[in-house]
This record gives C-alpha cells, structure tokens and sequence, in this order.
C-alpha cells in the first residue's frame, strides 16, 4: 500500500509539472512584470537611433494607428497632475515605487521622476515600452498578418499579451494587497473570473482592446459605459396626487463589477422640476451606485455596486408638487468621485506650492470628467400638476 500510495505521489506531481508546462503565461509575466524592472542597457550597435529610444512618439513613426490610439487614452493619462502631485510629497522610495509600479513602471521613468525633468520619461504614463521593451528586446502578442515585424532584429511572440492575466498585474491586488470587507481594493481581475465572461473565455482584451486597438476605454466613456449598461424606465403617472415612475439599469454588459473600483460614482435620480426647468426641492429621489470608501482607504461604507448580470432600479412615488412642469430622470456618472474629494482634502494641508499647483489642476480634471449617461424630460400633462 506504501508503494501504490508513492506512485500515486510521483505520479500527481508529474502531472502537475505537466500541467503547468502547458501554460507558459504566468511563467512570462512572472519574468516580464518582475519588479522593480531592470534598465534596458546598452542597445544592440544595429539599432538605429529610433530604435534606441524608449520615447512613445519614437514608437509611433511606425506604429502609427497604436500610438494614435494611445495618446488618447487613460493609460496616456497615467502620471496626470493628480499621481505627480502627491509623488512630490512623498518621503520613501517605497512609497513611490507602490505608486509608479503600474503608473510608470521602467527604470528609466523612475530616474526621470527622481531628476525632476519636466516633460521627460515619466510625465509621458503608461508607455509602450512598459509593456513591450524588456532590456531592448521587443515583445508582443502572434502576428497576425503574413510579416512577421523585421525591426529591432524581430520580436520575441508571447499568448501572454492576449490574457488577461497580463492586465492583471495592475489590474489586480495579490493575495497580500490592501484589502476592505475582505475585498481586495484593486479586485477587477477577480470580479472577472466570478463572471460568465471567464467562463466563455472572454478575455479582459476583448472588450478593452478589440482588433488590438491601443485605447483602453473604461468608465471616463460613455460610449464604453453604455456598453455596459441596459437601461429601462416607466414614463411617469400621477395617481391620486402621487407621480408614480421607475428606472432601473443592468451591468448587461460588464464582465466585472459596475463600476469597478472605488474611484467612481454613479447616480439614479428622478426629480420635478418647474416651468423654467429649475428642480423642486423635496422632490429628488436617488440611489447610488459605487464602492464607497472612506477617505483614507481605511474602511469601506457600502458597496452597492452591481455585479455582472445584476440590476437595480429606482421607483419613484412622490407627491406631485403645484409648481411642477416637468419629471426629470438622470443617470449621471462621476468617473473620479473618489479623487475629487481626495484632492479637495489635499489642498486644504500643507503642501509643496509645486504640489499644490498640481493637485489644484487635477481636481479640475476630476470635477470635468462627470457626464449625463441617461437624461429625460417628461413634460406633465395638465391632469400631472398636482390636481388629480
């Protein structure tokens, strides 16, 4: 019995070792994201003086429809006003290097920061490089078209970069990160393999980068954020003196939490206005839909958000008021709720007039990113004013 027990033995550890060598994935990302990541050194002498450059704009003399993407997206946007400001307060390289691990993660963007360069490496976000230059080698996923890339001496081809494992090591805190309620407080990664999308095999690239479009849409797009979203309502009634109406909305098309995160806020709301469309007070009614958190990360309120395949929705009864005109329902999105009431709290401590100037810029962004999802005016019928 010993005997057949140790076969048994070697025999499942065979199998596991098996079964991890069918999936080179996280043997790659261990390697590629293994941080803090290494200086490239010294270029190959066939480089040519583009091909040395870790600058995006050197990248996108070729790759022209990439970079165009990038420079519009949020992954462009990474070491905003907002990150660079309280990088500037900042007394640790730790403390540092917890925030550009994934804002601006090269060696190279670090000596840039610590230099103070205005304009240099570090400014530009989440470069190409980040995710495609290893010590000057390039990599990326298959090709798919007939040329393979000649340039750089060839690149070295990884199924890692169609994973979404790959967007996981920002996207996702590890077993020893922060965490709220038992939540990890970066937790989209595992939100997604909690959904149908996982088990169909929809990767985290199918619906943020399809056809390998470099854009990286989230929830600052209301485009992406209708996506997201199915919405239904109920024109308004008046019964017995009571506006009677509903509207509810369902993460149909999200394949994690939304929204992920606890930056935004989203808010459901049906209101009466008068005739000069001004709302009337008492008559505003709401739900809201985020990971409320409080200031200083250190515990989580509520946490109404919906779950893929899940919905909520918003009746409303309310008296109708005699100077009502018109129900308004709205569906307003706050992608940066959480960092506005951060950078309001910042300003008013002492800070760097540096700092502050930064932070300042960044709360303005932040107050700018809102936008109406959903937006309807019901006009009242004369029988809606209150005298039924």
């Amino acid at each position: 019995m010993g005997a057949l027990k140790s076969a048994l033995l070697i025999f499942l550890s065979m199998w596991t070792v098996c079964a991890a060598a069918q999936d080179p994935v996280p043997i790659f990302l261990q390697k590629h994201w293994a941080f803090p990541i290494p200086e490239q050194g010294s270029a190959p002498k066939f480089y040519t003086p583009l091909e040395r450059s870790l600058q995006p704009q050197s990248c996108g003399i070729c790759h022209t429809d990439q970079y165009r993407a990038w420079k519009g997206s949020r992954h462009a946007l990474a070491m905003g006003p907002g990150v660079i400001g309280q990088l500037l307060e900042m007394k640790s390289m730790a403390e540092v290097r917890a925030c550009t691990r994934c804002h601006a993660p090269l060696a190279e963007q670090e000596k840039s920061l610590l230099l103070h360069r205005n304009g240099d490496l570090h400014e530009r976000g989440l470069i190409c490089a980040d995710c495609h230059v290893r010590r000057n080698i390039r990599y990326g996923p298959p090709s798919i078209g007939k040329n393979a890339a000649r340039a750089h001496g060839g690149f070295v081809a990884s199924d890692a970069f169609l994973d979404g494992r790959f967007c996981a090591t920002c996207h996702q805190f590890g077993k020893d990160g922060y965490a709220l309620q038992g939540k990890m407080l970066e937790n989209t990664y595992n939100e997604w393999l909690q959904s149908s999308y996982a088990k169909q095999g929809i990767q985290c690239q199918g619906c943020h980068m399809p056809g390998r479009e470099h854009l990286w849409k989230g929830i600052h797009d209301p485009e992406m954020s209708r996506k997201a979203l199915s919405i239904e309502r109920s024109a308004p009634e008046l019964r017995h003196g009571i506006l009677i109406a509903s509207l509810a909305v369902k993460n149909s098309g999200a394949g994690h939490d939304f929204p992920t995160y606890v930056t935004p806020r989203v808010l459901v709301q049906i209101w009466q206005e008068s005739g000069d469309e001004k709302p009337i007070r008492g008559t505003l009614r709401e739900r809201i839909i985020e990971r409320d958190v409080s200031p200083d990360l250190s515990a989580e309120i509520s946490d109404t958000r919906l779950s893929p395949g899940k919905g909520m929705i918003l009746d409303y009864r309310v008296p109708s008021d005699k100077m009502a005109r018109y129900l308004v329902m709205r569906i307003r999105v706050e992608p940066d709720h959480y960092y506005a009431g951060l950078y309001r709290s910042l300003l008013s401590s002492l800070m760097k007039p540096e700092s502050k100037a930064l932070i300042g810029a960044a709360l303005k962004n932040a107050e700018n990113s809102a936008y109406d999802l959903h937006f309807e005016r019901f006009p009242l019928r004369p029988s809606d004013k209150g005298t039924a």
